[in-house]
């Protein structure tokens, strides 16, 4: 008997413990899993996906964007990656650009007078080089009048490329005569204009004896030669030294390449350059993309301590060849 009961007992303990193991693994099964549960974050996205970043790097709550505009913020920018190279650091408090100066030259004016305006409005010191022969020559000197400008004749010359340089160029192969009066009539057509520059001419700014005859007539009106360095072999300065003309040489082309990007990376390099030298001068055009870098950049470089300035305030002058 004994033995009978204690089986018994046994049999009843296990059938307790049978069901009351499946009741346990039953409320189990029903009970979502955690990675799936609403309020849960989902271990593949462990950061809110509405979640942004902002320009620190510090993320934020989300706020949507009408919110942010009716409570007269703006909506955060979203992260991109930097395509363009980095912006220079700040200089400390000492000031190590105080004094480095800044010429920026824009080329091939005359063709619009919205140009001069568009220019104008970067509220600094920009020397403006006109094209002589233009359809809106006329117009665009007499803005820039209006603004006290300070004017180049932008002076067409022969390049190597057989590229048409415009009308009225100089050409290689005319005579003194013709290029003493080809450049007075270039100046006479940009009245005012206080020294001249050369649009293209890779091609006669390395013929000495045509820029003897060129910066001869500026010697006698007392007119300053920019040098473009169209071309490495550009005997321009080196000339206009000679006959005692105040010259000065461009170091950078801003917009060669006009993408965006490119034009940014050439103004940078012209900060760089002005850093290393104390001064630069810089050459650009009228292109959308240049004008738009320069929107952006320039109040930046000022903020730098950058000093930006007129290419008269640039200019080597050597003395005047004592008269034979």
């Amino acid at each position: 008997m004994p033995g009978v009961f204690l089986f018994l007992l046994g049999f009843a303990a296990g059938a307790a413990a049978f069901y009351f193991g499946c009741r346990n693994v039953s409320q189990v099964a029903e009970e979502p899993p955690a990675a799936t549960h609403p309020s849960a974050p989902s271990p593949a996205f462990p950061h809110h996906p509405a979640r942004s970043v902002g320009k620190d790097g510090a993320r934020s709550s989300p706020v949507p964007v009408v919110a942010a505009l009716a409570s007269g913020g703006e909506p955060e920018e979203p992260e991109t990656p930097e395509r363009t190279p980095a912006r220079p650091p700040a200089p400390p408090a000492s000031g190590t650009v105080a004094g480095v100066r800044i010429a920026l030259v824009v080329d091939d004016l005359g063709r619009s007078v919205e140009d001069v305006s568009t220019l104008a409005r970067l509220g600094v010191p920009i020397t403006y080089a006109v094209l002589p022969f233009e359809s809106e020559t006329p117009e665009v000197v007499a803005a820039l009048h209006r603004y006290g400008a300070e004017l180049l004749c932008h002076l067409p010359m022969q390049p190597k490329n057989g590229e048409n340089p415009g009308p009225g160029a100089l050409l290689y192969g005319m005579d003194k005569e013709a290029l003493q009066k080809a450049t007075a009539n270039a100046l006479a057509a940009v009245p005012g204009a206080v020294g001249v520059n050369n649009h293209m001419g890779s091609r006669l700014s390395a013929d000495e004896r045509s820029m003897r005859a060129v910066l001869g007539v500026l010697a006698q009106r007392g007119l300053y030669f920019l040098d473009s360095r169209t071309s490495p072999e550009s005997v321009g300065y080196r000339v206009a030294s000679q006959l005692g003309v105040p010259a000065a040489e461009r170091q950078v082309f801003l917009d060669s390449d006009m993408r965006p990007e490119m034009v940014r990376e050439q103004f940078l390099r012209t900060l760089e350059v002005a850093k290393k030298r104390g001064s630069a001068i810089a050459i650009g055009h009228p292109h959308p993309a240049t004008l738009a870098v320069l929107a952006a950049e320039v109040p930046l470089a000022r903020a730098l301590g950058y000093e930006f300035v007129t290419v008269s305030r640039l200019l080597d002058r050597p003395e005047a060849p004592a008269a034979k």
